[in-house]
């Protein structure tokens, strides 16, 4: 019992720089006391004590400013960060590892009892601050849910949702075996060597625009050029003219 109670206490203290021992963390940290006192509810839920764990949660919302029902599932080291206005819902599951952030809200979007209307997270993901996970669905280990992010379906393992309605990215992590990859953390979800694939796709269509105004341009200067040519030109330059006034009018559409 000592050894989880420390456990959590000291994967706290990994994944926040501004935590610098193990009393601040036990006695400061809002986000810890919520997951204490949810343990304490959820098991009275078990029991069918349902009411009394509605009490009890309503008054950890009181005390530290995140909502948790009695009903959600939360595994170890779960990690609540700041904490103020996290909204978990009832059929929420929350893996090992897990770190969560202000504002996050895992809900549901289905109004039918006794199904599952709020996700499930993987080991280690990671969401950030403000986003909204809504609905039934899995979120894969060691995802993570970019702030502001309105997620409404799966999130495979390992990669990144960002945007309204979230997108799904494919982080560039580092790969080889002598790697810190275990040792990084993602905090707020952001992930290093990652495009979004709108920028991507814009910065294409920049790219192609460019390229495209450069042609223009050595049309523009090659017509400029027979334009000015001598009035003793060969019979067939007036065949030429009337192509290149053809390719001018194209260029003005």
């Amino acid at each position: 019992m000592s050894n989880s109670f420390f456990d959590q206490v000291d994967s706290i203290i990994a994944r926040d720089p501004a935590a610098r021992n193990r009393l601040e963390v036990i006695t400061c940290y809002q986000g810890l006391h919520a997951v204490w006192l949810h343990r304490v509810s959820h098991f009275l839920w078990n029991l069918g004590l349902k009411w009394i764990a509605r009490v009890l949660s309503m008054f950890s919302r009181f005390l530290t400013g995140i909502e948790i029902h009695p009903g959600a599932k939360i595994g170890r080291r779960v990690f609540l960060d700041h904490g103020l206005g996290i909204v978990i819902g009832e059929t929420t599951e929350i893996g090992d590892d897990c770190t969560i952030y202000q504002g996050v809200t895992l809900g549901g979007t289905s109004l039918y009892k006794g199904v599952k209307r709020h996700p499930t997270l993987g080991k280690g993901v990671v969401v950030s601050a403000g986003a909204k996970v809504l609905g039934g669905f899995t979120v894969g280990d060691g995802a993570r849910v970019g702030s502001n992010a309105v997620v409404l379906k799966e999130i495979p393992a390992g990669a990144t949702a960002v945007g309204i309605p979230a997108r799904i990215l494919h982080p560039d992590l580092p790969q080889s075996a002598d790697s810190k990859t275990k040792e990084y953390f993602s905090a707020y979800g952001i992930t290093p060597n990652i495009d979004d694939p709108v920028s991507m796709a814009l910065k294409g269509l920049i790219d192609a625009t460019i390229e495209q105004e450069a042609k223009i341009a050595a049309l523009e200067k090659a017509l400029a050029k027979l334009n000015n040519s001598p009035d003793g030109a060969d019979a067939s330059s007036s065949d030429t003219k009337r192509d290149l006034d053809a390719i001018k009018e194209w260029l003005k559409e």
